[in-house]
């Protein structure tokens, strides 16, 4: 048979395979988030999340130092107080947990990049993303302490801020707020294109962040719909975003791939809890390749568009980066 194109020509060889290779990635896009909590010496291990873990303070440097050594570089830090109110006063204190994790994480490891989630659920006593009028999130409300959370951060030693609350206007609330206080220059990653999924069951277990009632769906999207993240993705631009995410990652490419398109910002993918213990479980079970699916599942985001992984998994594939099993 006389063919003229032949793609197996480009497949016979490991170094001409990688060298050809469309999705490249290196572990300076990882980004690894970490629960802190009150208390004192604890280590305690997340059930739906093996291998996962909430740090109290002291025990922070240990899990930090383990992380600089992995090859990753950026945390994101996700915090859990020992008190919770209505109006999740601990997310803004200045002794909150996660600015005290701040502070400890600068003074021991300055090299590594902290990131914050802002958010109100994880503070609050009804476990929702904003101030409560009766049983519905008023959203205006709630941009004020959001914004009055981002700045805490950033003075206590955030380099960026990741609001992922999904409240209209957060990010050009947080935006102003910033700028007013002399933080022109740290930049803020919005949860733009955020879907109210079933994949966060396990985080809401590790954070104790479930809400007590109802669900998110009146502010997180409907994950029926596509269109509609573009249109929430372009507002945050409009607002002053500097990066965008999309989350969940896994079941949602087609949305990262129409917002890496349609904008020149960076993006970013949250490869989520329940994707995570789903690779935990199918891999204890003998039923997957773990290794395998991971760096499959990573690649796919880069390939639909991501600069930037947000994974539990961050250690382990800046591992097998760098000993060029995936890249």
């Amino acid at each position: 048979m006389e063919l003229i194109q032949r793609g197996r020509r480009l497949r016979g060889h490991e170094t001409l395979r990688r060298m050809v290779r469309e999705t490249r990635m290196d572990s300076s896009s990882l980004i690894y988030p970490m629960f802190v909590i009150d208390g004192e010496n604890i280590k305690e291990e997340i059930p739906s999340m093996e291998g996962q873990y909430r740090y109290s303070i002291d025990q922070l440097p240990y899990a930090l130092e383990e992380v600089a050594k992995a090859g990753v570089s950026n945390i994101m830090l996700f915090g859990i107080p020992a008190h919770k109110d209505p109006l999740g006063s601990q997310a803004y204190a200045t002794d909150g947990i996660v600015q005290r994790a701040l502070r400890e994480g600068k003074k021991r490891f300055p090299e590594l990049y902290y990131i914050t989630d802002v958010c109100m659920c994880e503070y609050t006593s009804h476990g929702h993303c904003g101030v409560l009028q009766g049983e519905k999130v008023e959203n205006d409300a709630t941009l004020e302490l959001l914004a009055q959370t981002a700045l805490s951060h950033v003075e206590a030693g955030a380099d960026m801020v990741a609001p992922s609350d999904m409240m209209d206007g957060r990010i050009l609330a947080i935006r102003q707020r910033l700028d007013l206080h002399g933080h022109k220059e740290t930049p803020i990653m919005s949860y733009a294109v955020k879907y109210a999924s079933a994949f966060y069951g396990p985080f809401r277990e590790a954070a104790g962040s479930a809400p007590a009632f109802g669900d998110r769906k009146t502010y997180q999207m409907d994950y029926h719909n596509r269109r509609e993240g573009l249109k929430e993705a372009l507002q945050d631009v409009a607002e002053g975003a500097d990066i965008l995410m999309v989350k969940p990652a896994m079941s949602y490419l087609d949305v990262l791939s129409d917002v890496a398109q349609a904008t020149h910002l960076p993006m970013a993918a949250y490869s989520v809890s329940g994707e995570y213990a789903m690779v935990k479980a199918g891999a204890r079970l003998g039923y997957i390749e773990e290794e395998k699916i991971v760096c499959e599942m990573a690649v796919s985001a880069y390939r639909a568009g991501a600069d930037i992984y947000l994974t539990y998994y961050a250690k382990e594939l800046a591992g097998w980066m760098r000993e060029g099993r995936i890249g």
